[in-house]
């Protein structure tokens, strides 16, 4: 397929019921006002053997790409709308794997209430890369930022972390575990869930909130980078799932273990702040929502991450995940 073809066949039908796109015909996209809204953007890529395996499925892969991108959307308390798609294939992927990653946009842009607005698609000799740039709403003014967290603020996480680092050591071949924590534990690596059922709560009670991309420790961080504060977090209060936490017991080195859970990344989970008055009441909210939250630490007037296991002050050799 040609470009033109390939964006007929497998784009076109996604773009359906959304004005805005023009039929994908056009360079660009028209997104109207909506009075009362602010439009809150964001832009994820992921790139094939850094982001996601080799190996993995298409769909999978395309499902993955919206979803930490909704997760940008979901620490924002933003309603999601639709996005931008940009493709770089390599040779290797063929139309029938085109086909299965159309097939994983569609998927999720039912499940999640999405449009697809445009974008392009090139050709690339090194790895598949590809990159989105959502859109979505929130009412005027109300966006949860990174940096309104005042000193003193309890720090929340939502779900449950380490998912994202034992699923990668799953789909790698690297985690010893039995076959069905291995399986769970890839698909949450495979395919994160978006929090956005948190909106509410977090448009509610959250001074400040970010999402756990990096890993819990480096997105509270940069919450206290943001807000000119410090982070105080107890690893030792950090939630993990029963599968996890019989993990964690068979490891020779408990401590260094669940340093790695809290700095591994990739669980797209929402960590964010409240004030102390308000925990108990935006708790009730998000368990209203079908999401669990628990208290990990407070923000301080001292700048830094400092993890503390049992009341002590640990050192960790990094944060999470980067680039650099």
């Amino acid at each position: 397929m040609d470009e033109f073809n390939s964006i007929a066949r497998l784009f076109q039908p996604l773009a359906a019921g959304a004005p805005e796109a023009l039929g994908l015909l056009d360079d660009a996209a028209v997104l109207p006002a909506r009075p009362g809204y602010d439009l809150v953007v964001t832009k994820d890529a992921l790139v094939e053997g850094v982001h996601f395996l080799s190996g993995d499925p298409p769909d999978l892969i395309a499902r993955k790409l919206l979803r930490v991108n909704l997760s940008d959307l979901a620490a924002k308390g933003a309603e999601p709308y639709g996005y931008l798609l940009a493709t770089a294939w390599p040779a290797a992927w063929d139309e029938g794997r085109r086909t299965l990653f159309a097939a994983g946009l569609a998927r999720d842009q039912q499940e999640f209430g999405l449009k697809l607005f445009g974008g392009d698609t090139v050709s690339t000799p090194g790895p598949l890369t590809l990159c989105v740039t959502m859109f979505g709403w929130t009412p005027e003014g109300a966006m949860v930022k990174r940096s309104g967290a005042q000193a003193q603020d309890v720090v929340l996480v939502s779900g449950v972390i380490g998912e994202g680092h034992l699923g990668l050591a799953a789909a790698t071949g690297r985690l010893t575990a039995d076959d069905a924590a291995q399986v769970r534990f890839a698909g949450r690596y495979r395919v994160p869930e978006p929090r956005l059922s948190l909106r509410a709560c977090l448009r509610q009670f959250a001074t400040a909130a970010a999402d756990v991309s990096d890993g819990l420790l480096a997105d509270a961080a940069h919450i206290g980078a943001a807000s000119e504060l410090g982070v105080h977090i107890d690893l030792d209060r950090i939630p993990l799932s029963a599968d996890a936490r019989l993990w964690l017991e068979g490891q020779d080195d408990p401590l260094a273990a669940l340093t790695a859970l809290a700095s591994g990344g990739d669980d797209y989970e929402v960590v964010f702040t409240v004030p102390q008055g308000h925990v108990s009441d935006a708790a009730l909210s998000a368990a209203a929502s079908g999401v669990p939250v628990t208290v990990v630490g407070r923000m301080t007037a001292q700048a830094g991450c400092r993890p503390f296991y049992h009341g002590r002050p640990h050192t960790v050799a990094r944060l999470g995940w980067s680039h650099d």
